[in-house]
């Protein structure tokens, strides 16, 4: 047995007696964090966070001409109109390429051990650069972003003011500095849940709080834990039995791609369910379409259990308070194109 598929069967085991060991909310805060108890500062290294990053960024992520179409922009993928994600199981990229699996959410990204469903990018500035160059994607090059960039003097203004002290600022690498510093600002604090963690009664009802019981006590939470409600840690999908094709690929072994270990073939990175109320399909996959779907397939395939239509339902109302504040952003005003702005392809 792989030391992950030990991990997964401990946390098991340990968190249903964990929940019984005192009130909810003390049980709770024992094993999930606040968004607004985490300082973003802390976590982002080797890119100081400025609003004038931010707002390069900002602008950058809504940015279509860094696709070699001059169509796609990162919101395609992770719109924010529809919690941080598109509205299809598998995005469409260049060409009307597919993806090979559901693009995980933008929101609260910032918080995840690394990016990517396979961990490949360690942080989202490294996020940030792979799509773009992605031939099923964006299909873009470094060089033709930053052409593309310097032929725009409002741009070239911006990334001077966001890089003072870069004898080159405008750069791939710094692109990719400022769309990490916008999407570390993409956090969506005050949900219900975190009301009640700070002490709020009120803030969820009994069919939730029973839910959040459940949560813990059937070992959702030994993965779905932390700020996030999971994001932070790597585990094989079919713990207690391999889920069927209609599911997920058979031919998708997730994380051994990326370390070249056999013993991470069908792992990947748990999902942060943080508003996941806001963006079916479910899983890498996106074979599942609605919550009460997810939660079965979970409980069956990772947990060894089959839940009846009560719990099922009290832990999807559990799921609904994860839904906090979502970002205030502003659709942004591009810079206008030049004769020297390369033209689509």
């Amino acid at each position: 047995m792989s030391r992950l598929r030990i991990a997964s069967t401990s946390a098991m085991l340990l968190f249903p007696l964990m929940a019984h060991a005192g009130d909810l909310r003390a049980d709770a805060t024992a094993v999930f964090k606040t968004v607004d108890s985490v300082n973003v500062s802390s976590i982002v290294k080797n890119n100081e966070l400025t609003p004038a990053k931010a707002e390069l960024g900002k602008k950058l992520f809504f940015e279509p001409r860094l696709s070699k179409s001059q169509v796609i922009s990162c919101n395609s993928c992770h719109n924010l109109a529809t919690g941080g994600v598109d509205a299809g199981p598998l995005s469409i990229g260049h060409g009307w390429a597919k993806g090979g699996r559901r693009a995980p959410t933008v929101l609260n990204a910032v918080f995840n051990i690394a990016q990517f469903w396979d961990g490949r990018a360690v942080d989202l500035k490294a996020q940030a650069k792979g799509p773009v160059q992605a031939d099923v994607e964006m299909n873009n090059t470094p060089a033709a972003v930053e052409a593309t960039l310097r032929s725009m003097p409002a741009y070239v203004a911006e990334f001077r003011a966001a890089f003072p002290n870069d004898a080159n600022p405008v750069s791939f690498d710094n692109m990719a500095n400022a769309i990490e510093a916008f999407e570390a600002t993409l956090t969506t604090p005050n949900a219900k849940f975190d009301k009640f963690l700070k002490g709020d009664d009120s803030a969820m009802n009994e069919v939730e709080k029973k839910g959040l019981r459940l949560f813990m006590d059937k070992g959702c939470a030994g993965c779905h834990n932390g700020v996030n409600v999971g994001g932070n840690s790597y585990q094989p999908f079919g713990v207690a039995q391999k889920p069927g094709p209609e599911v997920i690929s058979q031919t998708d072994k997730g994380r051994s791609k990326i370390t070249g270990n056999a013993a991470d073939d069908f792992v990947f990175r748990v999902a942060p369910l943080r508003n996941v109320a806001l963006h079916a399909p479910y899983f890498h996959s996106g074979s599942a379409w609605t919550l009460e779907d997810a939660v079965a397939i979970m409980a069956k395939d990772q947990l060894g259990q089959t839940l009846s239509a009560d719990e099922t339902g009290a832990i999807v109302a559990f799921l609904g308070t994860l839904t906090g504040d979502q970002p205030k952003v502003q659709y942004p005003i591009l810079p206008a194109r030049t004769k020297d702005t390369p033209r689509p392809q």
